[in-house]
C-alpha cells in the first residue's frame, strides 16, 4: 500500500535481522511487510545504479511492467452481420518501462547488497554503476559481496544529471519553502527551458555548480563551511552526536540568547544602514561576555543560522556573479528538513531583497542514484522520452512540520520510493501557448483553498463506490477482479487521506492530480478502462441519431445554427460518467437523451457569455485551422462536436481533433475516435471529404487524463498544429476547460466551452448545476477577457 520512511526501516530492519538466522523461504514468512511489496517488479528488473552517501543508500533500477491496456477495434464485415456494435473491446498485456527508486538507511547496507544479489543482477550483468562517498568506502564489500566490478562515476555529474532528469519530467518537482504560510510547500511551474541554473549541493562543504546545459557545467565556487562544519560544532558544543537530533534541537532553540543582535548594540535598528533591530549582527556574540551557560537548543539554532547564513550569502553572490535566478539547494544539509529549509529561505531572501528565491526538489534524495542510472543505460538514450511520475507507486513528501502528523516522518521529506513511468509519446509545449514559461495548467492549487480541498477529497472518496462497480462491470468474466477491484478501493482511499494530511505529497494538489492519481491506481491493478461498456453502448446509440441531428441543423437558417450548433456542444458536454449528478440521473433515466440534456442547460445570459462575440467572429473571413480538444465519448462527440466540426470545415476551416491517447473516465480516446470517425464519414460527404482531403485530421493529445496540460503534450500534435498554422483552439468540458485551462493565454483565438455538473462548484462560481461557461478569446493587447471566480 503506501509505506513511510519508518515503515521501511523497520521492515529492513526485520530483514536484516532473520537474513542472518533464517533461510529466505522462512524469512518472506515471517516478515509483515514483504520485501517485494517495497521493491516492487523485481522478475523484470534490469540494469541498476546504487548511490551510497553518508547516511543513505539509494537504490535504482529499470524494469519491463506487464500490464493490461483496453483496444478497441472495428468488427470486419463478415462479424458485424451478427452483431449491433461498431467495435469490440479487448483487454490486451502491453509491456512498458519503468525506472524504481528506493531509498533506505546505510545500516542496512549488507541487507542491500543481498538483496541485489537475490533479485536485480542478471547473467549479463557483469558492472555495477556506483556513485557516492559510500561507493569509495563500500567498494571492496559489493565486489566480495556480488562478485561484480564496480564502476565508480563522478558524484557531481551525476548529481546534474538526476536534477535535469527530474527538473525535465516531473511538472512540479521544484518548490519554494514557507514556513509560516498556509501551505508550507509553494510548487514552481517547471520552465520549458530549464537551464541555466545554480545548483548549491551542502554536505559536508559546499559545492556551487553552474549548469548551462546536459552536459556542461563548472563548479564556479564553494566553502568549506557547510554540513559537516554544523554536524562538527554542533557535537562539541552540545556534545550531541546524531545530525538530526542536533536538527531538532536546533528547531526548539532560541538564538537570540546567544546571538549578538543590531539591536543590542545599538538600542534599536540602524536607520542610516537599513538594518532592523533583530538583524543578526555577531553569531555568538553574547557568548563571550556571558557568566552563564545556554541551553543547547538555543547553541544549536544560532550555529544554524551562522551556516545558513554563510551559504545564502555565497549562493547569493554567485548567482548574481553570473547573473542566474533559478538556485536550487540539495545535499545531505538539506535533504527535507523544515528548520534548515527556513534558514537557507531567510538567507537567500534577506541578500537578494527578494529578487531570488531558494528553490529546493521534492526528489532531492535520489539525484545521485538516478545520475549513475542514467550515465549506464546512455546506449538507450533515457532522455529521448518522457517519463510520468507513477503515483500509485510513489510515496509522497511527507510533512516536515514537528506538530504536523509527526507519525508519518521522523526525518526526511524526501520520497522513500519513486516510480517513473516511461510514456510512449514524447511531450512537449503546445506551440500555441502565449508565455510557456508563465503558463499554469490548473486553475486553483487545493494545497492553498482549505474549501475547495475538503470538499473535492470528500468527493473523490464518495465516488469510490461507484467507481468501484464500473471497474468491476467491465470485467464481467474475470473472477479475481473483485479481489484487485477491492485493492483498488483500500490503495486509492489511502491516497485520499494521505493527501488530506498531506496536501503537498505529490506537488501542487489539484482537482487533476486526484484525477490522475486515481487513473494511476485504477492501472495497477488492471482495469485499464472501466467505462468502456459505457461508452461502446453509448457510441452505438448516438450514431443512430447523427444523420436526424444533421438533418435538422441544415433546416436552419445561418445564423440560427451557429446557436443550435454551440447549444449542441454544450447538450453533448452533460453526458459526462464522471459527475455524480449526471451519472445519477443517467443510472435512473434510461431515457434520458440529447434533448433532455438541451433543456437541462441555463438558459441565456449564460454564467460565462462571449457568445455574441464569437457570432461576430463567424461573419468575418474562415479560420485558417482548428484545434479542438474533445472530451465525452457517445452523445458529446457525436452529436456535439461532429455537427459543429462539419460546420468549420463547411465555412473551409481545416480541423484537427485531439483526443485522449489512453482512457480516462469515458472520455473517448483517439483509437475510438477513429472508428467512430470513419463510422460518421460512411453517412456524411462533408466528413468523408474532409478525412479524404486531409483536411480533418485526428491526433492524439498524449495525455490519459480527464484534465489537460498544455506543456506536456504529444510532440506529433504540436508538429501538426505548426504546419497547419492553427489559429483557433477549443477547449470542451469541465475537466480540460475549468479544472484547467480556464486562464491559459493562447497567441490565437480560442475558445472554452463547458457545462458545469457540480452542484458544489456551481454554487462557488455563483451559478447553479448546469450552467454554461462560453469563453471566446482574442490575443490583443488589453482584450479583457471575462471574469470568473476560481472554483
Amino acid at each position: 500500500l503506501f509505506w513511510s520512511g519508518s515503515t521501511v526501516a523497520a521492515t529492513m530492519a526485520e530483514w536484516s535481522g532473520l537474513h542472518s538466522s533464517t533461510s529466505r523461504h522462512t524469512m518472506d514468512k515471517s516478515i509483515t511487510l514483504p520485501p517485494d511489496e517495497i521493491f516492487r517488479n523485481l522478475e523484470n528488473a534490469k540494469r541498476f545504479a546504487i548511490d551510497i552517501g553518508g547516511s543513505l543508500t539509494k537504490l535504482a533500477y529499470y524494469s519491463t511492467v506487464q500490464h493490461k491496456v483496453a483496444k478497441v477495434r472495428s468488427f470486419d464485415h463478415a462479424t458485424k452481420a451478427t452483431s449491433d456494435e461498431l467495435y469490440e473491446i479487448s483487454v490486451q498485456e502491453e509491456v512498458t518501462a519503468r525506472l524504481h527508486f528506493i531509498k533506505f538507511e546505510n545500516a542496512y547496507i549488507e541487507t542491500c547488497l543481498d538483496f541485489v544479489r537475490d533479485h536485480l543482477v542478471n547473467t549479463d550483468t557483469k558492472v555495477i554503476k556506483a556513485t557516492g562517498g559510500g561507493a569509495h568506502k563500500f567498494k571492496e564489500l559489493i565486489e566480495r559481496k556480488l562478485g561484480l566490478r564496480v564502476d565508480k562515476e563522478d558524484e557531481m555529474t551525476c548529481l546534474i544529471k538526476g536534477c535535469n532528469f527530474v527538473l525535465r519530467n516531473i511538472p512540479h518537482e521544484a518548490f519554494v519553502y514557507a514556513k509560516h504560510a498556509d501551505s508550507e510547500f509553494r510548487f514552481q511551474t517547471t520552465q520549458p527551458d530549464i537551464f541555466p541554473y545554480l545548483l548549491v549541493n551542502i554536505g559536508s562543504g559546499v559545492s556551487i555548480v553552474k549548469v548551462e546545459s546536459e552536459d556542461k557545467f563548472e563548479r564556479i565556487g564553494g566553502s568549506s563551511i557547510g554540513g559537516g562544519t554544523f554536524w562538527g560544532l554542533g557535537a562539541l558544543l552540545t556534545k550531541t552526536k546524531r545530525f538530526d537530533e542536533l536538527l531538532q534541537l536546533a528547531s526548539k532553540g532560541q538564538h537570540t540568547s546567544v546571538d549578538m543582535l543590531v539591536k543590542d548594540i545599538y538600542g534599536g535598528s540602524y536607520g542610516s544602514l537599513g538594518l532592523t533591530g533583530d538583524l543578526i549582527a555577531s553569531s555568538f556574540g553574547k557568548s563571550a561576555t556571558a557568566d552563564k551557560g545556554f541551553p543547547k537548543e538555543d547553541m544549536a539554532k544560532s550555529l544554524l543560522h551562522m551556516i545558513s547564513n554563510d551559504i545564502g550569502q555565497l549562493a547569493c553572490l554567485y548567482a548574481k556573479l553570473h547573473n542566474l535566478s533559478r538556485v536550487y539547494f540539495g545535499g545531505f544539509f538539506i535533504r527535507g528538513h523544515p528548520v534548515t529549509m527556513h534558514t537557507i529561505t531567510y538567507s537567500i531572501n534577506f541578500f537578494t531583497k527578494g529578487e531570488v528565491q531558494a528553490l529546493f526538489l521534492r526528489h532531492e534524495g535520489y539525484l545521485g542514484a538516478i545520475g549513475a542510472f542514467l550515465k549506464g543505460a546512455e546506449e538507450d538514450n533515457p532522455n529521448q522520452y518522457s517519463w510520468g511520475e507513477n503515483y500509485a507507486g510513489s510515496s509522497g513528501l511527507m510533512s516536515v512540520s514537528p506538530d504536523m502528523n509527526p507519525m508519518q516522518r521522523a526525518r526526511s521529506g524526501t520520497f522513500d520510493m519513486l516510480e517513473m513511468d516511461r510514456l510512449e509519446r514524447k511531450l512537449v509545449n503546445l506551440p500555441l501557448l502565449q508565455d510557456a514559461s508563465s503558463y499554469i495548467p490548473d486553475t486553483v492549487d487545493l494545497a492553498e483553498d482549505a474549501l475547495a480541498r475538503e470538499y473535492w477529497l470528500y468527493c473523490f472518496e464518495e465516488a469510490l463506490d461507484g467507481v468501484v462497480k464500473r471497474a468491476l462491470a467491465s470485467q464481467p468474466d474475470m473472477p479475481e477482479a473483485a479481489e484487485r477491484a477491492e485493492k483498488f478501493r483500500q490503495k486509492y482511499r489511502h491516497k485520499l487521506q494521505t493527501l488530506r494530511h498531506q496536501p503537498f505529497a505529490y506537488g501542487s494538489l489539484t482537482v487533476r492530480s486526484l484525477l490522475d492519481t486515481r487513473e494511476h491506481c485504477l492501472n495497477e491493478f488492471n482495469f485499464p478502462d472501466p467505462y468502456s461498456k459505457i461508452k461502446q453502448r453509448e457510441n452505438d446509440m448516438a450514431l443512430k441519431y447523427y444523420q436526424k441531428v444533421v438533418k435538422s441543423l441544415e433546416e436552419l437558417s445561418w445564423e440560427e445554427r451557429q446557436f443550435a450548433l454551440i447549444r449542441g456542444v454544450l447538450a453533448g458536454n452533460v453526458f459526462d460518467w464522471g459527475a455524480k449528478a449526471v451519472s445519477d440521473v443517467l443510472e435512473s433515466e434510461p431515457e434520458f437523451g440529447f434533448e433532455q440534456a438541451k433543456r437541462k442547460l441555463e438558459e441565456r445570459p449564460w454564467l460565462v457569455d462571449s457568445y455574441d462575440q464569437w457570432f461576430e467572429r463567424l461573419k468575418g473571413p474562415p479560420h485558417k485551422c482548428a484545434l479542438f480538444f474533445v472530451d465525452n465519448s457517445g452523445l458529446d462527440i457525436i452529436l456535439g462536436v461532429m455537427p459543429f466540426v462539419r460546420e468549420l470545415l463547411s465555412r473551409g476551416t481545416e480541423v484537427v481533433l485531439a483526443s485522449n491517447s489512453a482512457p480516462a473516465l469515458n472520455d473517448v480516446t483517439n483509437g475510438e475516435l477513429q472508428i467512430l470517425t470513419e463510422s460518421i464519414a460512411a453517412m456524411d460527404p462533408v466528413i468523408q471529404a474532409g478525412l479524404r482531403e486531409d483536411r480533418l485530421t485526428l491526433v492524439q493529445s498524449g495525455s490519459s487524463s480527464p484534465c489537460l496540460d498544455l506543456s506536456r503534450l504529444d510532440k506529433v500534435l504540436a508538429m501538426v498544429v505548426r504546419e497547419r498554422k492553427t489559429d483557433l483552439v477549443i477547449i470542451e468540458g469541465m475537466g480540460r476547460a475549468i479544472h484547467t485551462n480556464y486562464y491559459a493565454m493562447l497567441s490565437c483565438e480560442s475558445l472554452k466551452m463547458a457545462v458545469i455538473k457540480n452542484s458544489w462548484l456551481a454554487d462557488r462560481l455563483g451559478g447553479k448545476l448546469f450552467s454554461v461557461v462560453f469563453k471566446y478569446e482574442v490575443p490583443a493587447a488589453g482584450h479583457d477577457s471575462e471574469a470568473l471566480t476560481p472554483p
